[in-house]
């Protein structure tokens, strides 16, 4: 017996009240923007400048003992991270502990660096500083510009993308699907204030990816079935379409989300915004590609002039491989 999350042939009705679910996206974009106004971000180190300290010891890295250590110091947002290398020796561990920077200051002071090394030394007696490096508040600021023309660009390939592989209507509910997903996942980290650094800015683009998949998917049904059923009105069609792919989508949505929320659980604290970005992202991106891309190709309309001699006139990218 195969498992099945849902049932063959279902007929939901996802457009009955399409308006309303534009209306509540709409409404948590909002929110999301109005957060993000207001709170701003809680940026990590990655934006906010700070200094990342290399260390070295026989004994193995714990990171847990090390936060304990360093926590007792009053200083902020700290990052700390085991280093893995096939060359190190047996007695060669090493960790990587950034701290942020602190008020009025462009990186952490030597006296700072003293304490720490200190503190740690109280848990391991062998432990050695090898590097000491500073991001200033240049730099941090230029790694947030590269991070926003990062993500708008990629929004912008995907509506070239879409705009060649299908029509322009297409092209508009799925580049507005991304926004969405973008903007709710910042405003989620807006709000709960979860540290924000590379890592996030990493999610959102694989979020972008995810997402746009998952539209794809539907919306090559939806081509498919507009040629199928002529005469059907486009609610109909998209209709028909988001239930035929519904199995799909559910399946690949609960085999990711079972994989993040182990890692989540289990992945310490160095991965766990990212995690939490992509477990938000993956739901977002599922509801958007439903209710928000098909809604707004429903809202828009879809050129349907069957005849013209040639099928694929007007559409002539339309089969090009993804």
């Amino acid at each position: 017996m195969r498992l099945r999350l849902v049932k063959q042939n279902t007929n939901f009705d996802f457009f009955s009240r399409w308006k309303l679910w534009l209306g509540i996206s709409g409404l948590m974009m909002v929110i999301a923007f109005a957060s993000f106004m207001i709170q701003g971000l809680n940026f990590g180190i990655d934006f906010r400048g700070g200094t990342t300290i290399r260390t070295e010891s026989a004994q193995p890295v714990d990171i847990g003992v090390y936060r304990q250590a360093i926590d007792t110091l009053g200083l902020g947002d700290i990052s700390i991270t085991e280093v893995f290398d096939p060359t190190f020796g047996p007695d060669q561990n090493v960790a990587m502990i950034r701290i942020q920077a602190q008020d009025g200051q462009e990186a952490v002071t030597p006296e700072v660096i003293r304490n720490v090394e200190a503190a740690l030394k109280t848990v391991r007696e062998d432990i050695r500083f090898v590097s000491v490096e500073s991001v200033g508040p240049k730099v941090s600021g230029e790694l947030i510009q590269t991070a926003v023309i990062a993500v708008v660009l990629a929004i912008g390939a995907v509506l070239v993308y879409i705009w060649l592989r299908f029509e322009w209507q297409f092209a508009v509910g799925a580049v507005l699907a991304l926004v969405h997903d973008v903007i709710l996942t910042i405003g989620v980290f807006s709000e709960l204030q979860i540290r924000f650094d590379l890592a996030i800015i990493a999610a959102l683009l694989t979020i972008v990816g995810y997402s746009l998949n998952d539209t794809v998917v539907v919306f090559d049904r939806v081509r498919e079935n507009l040629r199928k059923y002529k005469k059907k009105p486009l609610n109909e069609v998209l209709n028909i379409s988001i239930n035929e792919t519904l199995s799909r989508t559910f399946m690949t949505s609960v085999t990711t989300l079972l994989a993040l929320i182990a890692l989540f659980v289990l992945g310490g604290d160095v991965i766990r915004g990212f995690v939490f970005a992509m477990i938000w992202g993956v739901i977002v991106g599922t509801y958007s590609s439903i209710f928000v891309a098909s809604a707004v190709l429903l809202y828009l309309g879809v050129k349907r002039d069957w005849s013209k001699p040639d099928a694929n006139a007007g559409n002539q990218y339309a089969n090009i491989d993804a």
